[in-house]
């Protein structure tokens, strides 16, 4: 398994972060992704509007991996109303 960082924007709208955050972790369990660390960015301006918001909940996760496991969680976030956005990034060892 290799290690990855997990960055998420959600809506800052309580009831669609709560959601969306339930989804995420879901997902990542029924996948058997490992979450090392969890570090909550708190809220932030957005560099440009995404659907029709300018601020988001940023978060960070530190999770380990199979590659092939992120592939498939990739096509299930872009289907996620509930994240703003998403980016998985490959830690090097």
């Amino acid at each position: 398994m290799r290690q990855y960082e997990l960055t998420v924007i959600f809506p800052l709208e309580d009831d669609q972060h709560k959601v969306g955050r339930e989804l995420l972790l879901s997902d990542l369990a029924n996948h058997g992704v490992v979450i090392e660390k969890t570090d909550e960015n708190g809220d932030r301006d957005l560099a440009y509007e995404i659907r029709k918001r300018r601020r988001g909940k940023y978060v960070l996760f530190t999770i380990q991996s199979d590659p092939e496991k992120i592939t498939q969680l990739d096509r299930i976030f872009k289907l996620n109303a509930n994240l703003l956005k998403y980016l998985f990034v490959r830690v090097e060892e």
